[in-house]
């Protein structure tokens, strides 16, 4: 389970992040633990509102936590695994906030944790929380026989196409797969020993080697798009500047962008735009279904809500029934019966609870099940856009080619041609001698 985490402030914009109902499909607020709010919004403000009696800027402890994406991993894991963080980092009894999201298919938590101590009035030091993160992370995954990823093992081997939250919105942006486009990269300096190699094997994929800002090295493509070199091959930025040296030898962005655009034939830069409008024909009908089988599910999850609600509280009344009232309780309580009745009550109502809770989560892993199914068809669409834009950009990347060799050929055949000295030209005509003809018999 990865575990990513972080101290901060602003408890309105994280109480909405944790709220938002448009990136996520199902948002459940399953634990507010230690406020005197109800709600996640005044839960965290509350908690806002208490810090400003301390010196504490960032007064909240926010953790996601994110299971192996082919694990449907239940509730009780993600609660024994923020028990384990709330004892290693020494957050016991800190007011706490938990929220799951469902998105495509899978679904993650997150914590949140006040830093305030209210009877004190000072905030929990959390020192090296990040390696305390990683043990247990490690711990989840050989607890439940998971995967370990390969950086666990060694540094040297964890996953080359993890990106960053900006690496992801850029190719976002381009309208590709991230995973896709670092690969490029990393394949392309890999099986390149030298700046040239790199340049041409860039270019082969549609990139164009330029001057970034601080003497870095960058790549362009054909949209304009900026990517930083090293970030995108999964390299080291001194790597970089060994292979290149002076990157002031390089073109600068904006000198490569105007070399693009110059060149490009209109009917070539439409093509990109048709592959994302016959993209967006063709999605209409998934994200009808998605959304249609997000409002079922809804539904379905808002039906049993009410029907455990309803049951809880029948057996909550036939649990209180039988405690004895009047004379008879007086006697109940003296001879000890009351008290083996209320033992009894507790006991139910605990497996009451399992119960319930073993309901909703059977329905939730049924709907992701049936998520994931779709999302597989979405997997597909995605990738046949990024493999057609793939091609787009090589095949614009030819034309170019094409077309600048075409432009030296035309400047070379314009080119007057030399003309040979005097002594050098030769009218190829016989040469006849004056003296006499001999004749043989």
């Amino acid at each position: 389970m990865i575990l990513k985490a972080s101290q901060r402030a602003n408890a309105n914009q994280l109480a909405g992040h944790l709220l938002n109902t448009q990136d996520n499909e199902h948002v459940e607020l399953h634990e507010l633990r230690g406020f005197l709010s109800e709600d996640l919004y005044s839960a965290l403000n509350e908690t806002e509102a208490i810090a400003k009696g301390t010196r504490c800027q960032q007064f909240l402890f926010s953790l996601s936590l994110s299971p192996p994406e082919t694990e449907n991993v239940p509730v009780e894991t993600f609660e024994t695994a923020i028990e384990m963080i709330e004892q290693k980092l020494g957050l016991d009894d800190h007011p706490r906030v938990i929220v799951f999201h469902e998105k495509e298919g899978r679904r993650h938590a997150h914590a949140v944790w006040s830093r305030i101590d209210a009877q004190t009035m000072t905030a929990k030091q959390l020192p090296f929380f990040k390696n305390r993160l990683m043990e247990v992370s490690k711990e989840l995954y050989l607890e439940h026989g998971w995967e370990l990823p390969k950086g666990f093992i060694d540094r040297e081997l964890r996953n080359p196409l993890n990106f960053s939250l900006k690496e992801w919105q850029q190719a976002k942006r381009t309208q590709q797969d991230p995973r896709m486009v670092k690969a490029m990269f990393q394949e392309s300096w890999q099986r390149s020993d030298n700046a040239k190699a790199l340049k041409e094997a860039l270019q082969e994929k549609g990139y164009f080697i330029a001057r970034g800002d601080r003497r870095t090295v960058v790549a362009v493509d054909i949209r304009g798009e900026v990517y930083s070199l090293a970030r995108w091959s999964g390299v080291k930025a001194k790597d970089v500047r060994d292979r290149f040296g002076q990157s002031t030898q390089l073109p600068s962005v904006e000198e490569v962008k105007m070399m693009v655009s110059e060149r490009m034939d209109e009917k070539l830069k439409s093509l990109i735009h048709d592959v994302g409008l016959n993209y967006r024909r063709l999605r209409p009908a998934i994200e009808y279904q998605r959304t249609q089988m997000v409002e079922r599910q809804k539904k379905e999850r808002t039906l049993l809500s009410e029907k455990l609600d309803k049951r809880q509280r029948h057996e909550a009344q036939q649990r209180a029934a039988r405690l004895p009232r009047g004379l008879g309780g007086l006697w109940s309580h003296l001879t000890g019966k009351t008290r083996r009745i209320k033992q009894q009550n507790e006991y139910e109502a605990w497996q009451a609870y399992r119960r319930d809770a073993a309901e909703k989560e059977k329905l939730i892993v049924q709907h992701l099940e049936e998520r994931q199914r779709l999302q597989q068809k979405i997997k597909i669409l995605r990738q046949q856009r990024s493999q057609e834009i793939a091609d787009l950009q090589r095949e614009m990347t030819n034309y170019l080619k094409a077309s600048e060799k075409d432009t030296r050929n035309h400047e070379i055949s314009k080119e007057p041609k030399p003309r040979a000295h005097p002594r050098q030209e030769s009218t190829h005509e016989p040469k006849y001698h004056s003296g006499p003809t001999l004749e043989m018999d």
